[in-house]
């Protein structure tokens, strides 16, 4: 049996996967807002608590997050813009019509942001619009052509959070969730940190 594409994959997920998926995308492009690591916990640990905990929990990663934007002076980066339109795009209301559109919104903001850092990163050109498009759009419909490594490697993490949830494990497919991504997030503060120092 053929696997499924990613598109796939967020159509049939329940609410709980949705969220998780969102989340997930968010933590791993936690680096190109200048932020901590582990900001993001206390949000993971209200999800696990289920719907009734998300609305407060994601409250409070918002208003951390911003203070964490402020300090960093990232206002004017636009790859950092766009990672805080993913968290400010967060539905409160525990509903899996809102909640799929945001994790649909979220897979593509992280694809497009990869995209951009496997193009050179800011400071060496934006790639072309019709471009970024084509190769997302392959990505999430299975056919990757011409993405880069990045691209590639968020592609593979999607499909595997989205598969982990889709197994219905609980509190420990959480947890396996949450080590994909942070193994994802070790990669581009790696990948930023090293643009960082070409552009210096």
């Amino acid at each position: 049996m053929a696997s499924k594409c990613l598109r796939e994959l967020i159509a049939e997920a329940d609410e709980r996967g949705l969220a998780a998926s969102g989340l997930a995308c968010l933590e791993r492009c936690l680096p190109l807002l200048a932020a901590e690591a582990d900001a993001l916990r206390p949000l993971w640990a209200g999800l696990a608590r289920g719907g009734d905990a998300w609305p407060a929990s994601l409250a409070a990663a918002a208003e951390a997050l911003a203070a964490t934007a402020a300090l960093g002076g990232d206002t004017g980066d636009p790859a950092a813009a766009l990672v805080r339109q993913m968290l400010d795009a967060a539905p409160s209301a525990w509903d899996a019509g809102p909640l799929r559109e945001w994790a649909d919104d979220c897979s593509v903001a992280a694809l497009e942001l990869h995209h951009r850092l496997d193009a050179g990163g800011p400071g060496r050109g934006e790639p072309a619009a019709a471009d970024v498009v084509e190769v997302l759009k392959g990505c999430r419909e299975g056919a990757p052509a011409g993405a880069g490594p990045l691209v590639a490697g968020e592609l593979r993490r999607q499909l595997r959070v989205l598969e982990i949830l889709a197994a219905g494990e609980g509190g420990a497919g959480l947890r396996q969730v949450l080590g994909v991504s942070t193994e994802g997030q070790r990669v581009l503060r790696a990948v930023v940190s090293r643009q960082s120092r070409v552009r210096g």
